[in-house]
């Protein structure tokens, strides 16, 4: 299978517009647009029958103690896990593309409903559940795409890996809910007849340089 994306290109930056949050000389940083990016994948695996996209990022601190401090920096050799920024599950076996800003164009503060999508999709929980869990303006379940909103004070840039999986089956049995785990345990379980990914960088920080 191939992946691309017409917003960004493999390894290089993402822009903004598909970020939750810009750079900003005052306040660190500012809400974005938050749209989704376009993807579009080719060389389809014969049987297919659904895809699933996931995006990720696998460069978020395990520790917050430093994390969007004044005067401190999350350094580069803290340990990192994940966090799940979309998971898009029944996908038709036609649909071969996602247009850009087709499933999020601003960000809705407590998050966007789901698990329910357009065209009988379904959208899974983002990582910003967690986020924002102790933030009462902002707290909420969160479905569907929100982009990305690294530490802008962290040493590393973020990589923010698309990944389309597809499935010898129209659905994804996930047990649980939709949350990022689930979805991956649902799919090492899956009929997954093929997978392609491409990756996107982002940084809040004005002091790291995007290459």
């Amino acid at each position: 299978m191939q992946l691309i994306s017409q917003s960004f290109l493999d390894g290089q930056e993402i822009p903004g517009e598909f970020a939750f949050a810009v750079p900003n000389a005052r306040t660190h940083v500012a809400l974005s647009s938050n749209r989704n990016p376009h993807l579009a994948w080719s060389e389809v695996p014969e049987g297919t029958r659904s895809f699933v996209v996931v995006c990720h990022d696998p460069d978020v601190p395990s520790r917050g103690d430093d994390v969007n401090q004044e005067g401190r920096e999350v350094p580069a050799y803290l340990p990192r896990v994940d966090f799940f920024h979309w998971l898009l599950l029944d996908i038709p076996a036609d649909m071969h593309f996602i247009a850009a800003g087709s499933h999020s164009v601003e960000v809705t503060p407590r998050g966007k409903p789901g698990p329910e999508a357009q065209g009988g999709l379904r959208h899974g929980i983002n990582d910003y559940t967690g986020w924002f869990a102790n933030d009462e303006a902002m707290k909420g379940r969160y479905f569907g795409y929100d982009g990305p909103c690294p530490p802008w004070n962290d040493s590393l840039v973020h990589r923010y890996v698309f990944t389309v999986y597809a499935l010898g089956t129209p659905t994804l049995a996930v047990e649980g809910e939709l949350t990022g785990a689930n979805v991956l345990a649902a799919l090492e379980k899956a009929q997954v007849l093929g997978k392609a990914s491409v990756t996107g960088l982002y940084s809040l920080n004005p002091n790291v340089k995007i290459d």
